[in-house]
């Protein structure tokens, strides 16, 4: 296998013509070609006067490529599998990234799980979702945080990862072969869509029931059961099951059982997250402020990934950027405004939306050894964004000039907030802790240097947003079980991931454990 790098595409070409750009350009005869594929491709704007693709190719040939690197063929194997070692089918409590790529591991590998998912199939979820964004009626069990395919359905879709292993490409390659788009194999940051991401859950779902899995919806899982440091029984609000296997793919929401683990005595600690606000900018200003306004090529809706590290030590940083999306309810709890970001595969919304958050330390949640006191920071924020709303679940908003200058926001600009069911003109700073307020004004002006337009004055500032990490880690050993043998604690809720394609790889990787090592 022969890998070409650094392919400079200053044109819009489909493969066909991109192929024939890459023989000529480097003396291949289209013959010797067996096969080929794109490995990467990226959008390189640095000189706004020359933007081009950049773009590697693999290649497969009879005759030696000049200007080619040689490469081991990339293959993706689960080995040292030990399917005669499980006794009792493995129980998945979450059915989020962690827990379905989990048990699409197990189902693959003939074992037989059962996922508990206290939310709805994801089709019902979706008219779940929406009823909410209408008319403010909040289900607490199914909603952008519950469901089947976890919070991150509910958002732009991203695929890009800090983890770079194996179970992370198969993440890739399994939401591929379950319909997502041929590009997030290649491209430098591969998204999928809440649009394409719904279906794509619904034919893994159909996947793993076909091998023998089996789902339990709008069931809710309240109790374990140990016995003699061993697992032995999952109590559900309909049932109760034995087994010798737990994942827990609880989510980071899943705060009712975050406590009754800590009840049960399972290990956890405090953890760094973040809290913040969400800040939504014309996606027009974005493009013009990264790809400038001369290129003729059809390039995708801009991106930004920003950080600003304060003289008292304190960050601020923006998070899952949504090119042409919208600002998303959020809730999951009565009396509470939580907001995340969500964009369609196509991000062809008016607005680009992005979190900016400041990180929390364990230190500034409170004294004590309470793991969960990180919850009841979040919750606290979420329950004063709810009363600064008004009602039904209104956010509350403000400009971006009033928010840096300490005033109640009175009018909105040309930047229209995409926040539904409503929003509530506001001071932000009322609910913020001072040390979250500081810290976001100074970032904003800093990022402004670096994106012109980031400080507009109508900037719209959405509040709060709180759920981009779990506050707890579910602590486990190098087999990745809990304190409590069999409980393997995944996934993002856990600690152990931060976005779909870690979340789904952790997942991957507690699924391996399970087949190597067995009860």
């Amino acid at each position: 296998m022969y890998r070409i790098e650094n392919i400079k595409i200053r044109e819009e070409l489909d493969k066909e013509e991109l192929i024939e750009f890459i023989c000529k350009k480097y003396r291949i005869s289209k013959e010797d070609i067996l096969s080929w594929n794109i490995y990467k491709k990226s959008v390189d704007a640095r000189d706004k006067n020359d933007i081009f693709y950049n773009y590697t190719i693999d290649i497969e040939a009879n005759n030696k490529i000049k200007q080619a690197k040689i490469i081991k063929k990339e293959k993706i194997e689960l080995i040292n599998l030990c399917k005669n070692c499980i006794k009792t089918r493995p129980v998945i409590v979450g059915a989020g990234p962690a827990g379905i790529f989990c048990a699409l591991t197990l189902v693959q590998n003939g074992i037989k799980p059962i996922i508990i998912e206290q939310g709805k199939e994801i089709e019902e979820r979706q008219k779940d979702v929406e009823e909410f964004r209408k008319t403010g009626k909040l289900n607490t069990q199914s909603n952008v945080q519950f469901g089947e395919g976890g919070a991150g359905t509910f958002s732009d879709g991203k695929l890009t990862s800090g983890v770079n292993n194996p179970y992370a490409k198969k993440v890739i390659q399994e939401f591929y072969n379950f319909g997502a788009p041929e590009q997030i194999l290649y491209t430098s940051k591969p998204h999928i869509g809440t649009d394409k991401l719904i279906q794509i859950i619904k034919n893994v779902r159909e996947e793993i029931i076909r091998l023998g899995g089996e789902f339990l919806f709008n069931e809710k899982v309240i109790d374990f059961e140990i016995e003699n440091g061993k697992i032995a029984k999952v109590i559900t609000d309909k049932r109760d099951i034995e087994t010798n296997i737990v994942v827990l793919a609880i989510g980071h929401s899943a705060r009712e059982t975050f406590y009754k683990l800590h009840e049960r005595n399972i290990e956890m600690k405090r953890k760094n997250f973040s809290v913040g606000l969400r800040i939504e900018h014309l996606q027009t200003m974005i493009n013009e402020s990264q790809y400038g306004t001369k290129t003729k090529l059809k390039l995708p809706p801009a991106e930004y990934k920003l950080a600003y590290h304060g003289k008292d030590g304190r960050s601020c940083y923006t998070f899952c950027m949504c090119p042409g999306g919208e600002v998303i309810a959020s809730s999951s709890e009565k009396g509470t405004i939580v907001v995340n970001g969500m964009s369609t595969f196509s991000r062809n919304g008016i607005n680009a939306n992005s979190a900016i958050l400041v990180n929390i330390t364990p230190e500034d949640v409170g004294k004590g050894e309470n793991p969960l006191k990180g919850i009841e920071f979040q919750r606290k924020l979420e329950e004063a964004a709810f009363k600064l709303g008004g009602s039904n679940y209104y956010a509350p908003i403000q400009r971006v000039e009033d928010f840096i200058n300490n005033i109640k926001s009175d009018i909105i600009g040309e930047i229209k907030p995409t926040y539904r069911p409503g929003v509530t003109l506001s001071n932000l700073n009322d609910i913020l802790p001072d040390f979250v307020s500081k810290t976001l004004k100074e970032g904003i002006i800093y990022f402004d240097k670096k994106i012109k337009g980031f400080a507009n004055p109508n900037a719209i500032l959405t509040g709060v947003e709180t759920r981009s990490s779990s506050p707890v880690t579910i602590l486990r050993n190098k087999k990745l079980q809990s304190n409590i043998k069999g409980i393997y604690p995944c996934g993002e809720g856990a600690g152990y991931a931060g976005g779909i394609t870690s979340a789904g790889a952790d997942g991957i990787r507690c699924a391996v454990e399970i087949l190597s090592y067995g009860l």
